[in-house]
């Protein structure tokens, strides 16, 4: 049987909202010196980000998370191809999301616990 309860909104989560509006941030920064660098690839891979870590609701901010997470892989990775502080700020601030969604989806219905 399906899971009927209702799902928590993103805006009874402010510790989760808060953490999902820093990492879009700190990605927006991303965008920016992707753009500057002139990196074409990293750019249309990173624009849809930002907007995505803004707007998603928790159910839908693991997906996100993940995507973004997978711009720091062991081969490609952002760390290498565009200033190093920019692209390290962005990675402290996706996983810091991504602990917040794991205490989320640890707690179950308990929105208390990511708070």
């Amino acid at each position: 049987m399906a899971d009927r309860r209702p799902a928590v909104a993103r805006h009874e989560l402010p510790l989760l909202d808060e953490a999902a509006l820093r990492a879009a941030r700190a990605f927006d920064l991303l965008v920016v010196a992707a753009r500057e660098a002139g990196d074409e690839r990293w750019s249309r891979f990173l624009e849809p980000l930002p907007d995505r870590l803004r707007d998603d609701e928790p159910a839908a901010l693991r997906r996100t998370t993940q995507r973004c997470r997978s711009a720091f892989g062991p081969g490609d990775s952002v760390l290498d191809a565009l200033p190093f502080e920019v692209a390290l700020a962005a990675q402290r601030a996706i996983d810091e999301l991504i602990r917040r969604l794991a205490r989320l989806e640890m707690a179950g219905d308990r929105s208390e616990a990511v708070q």
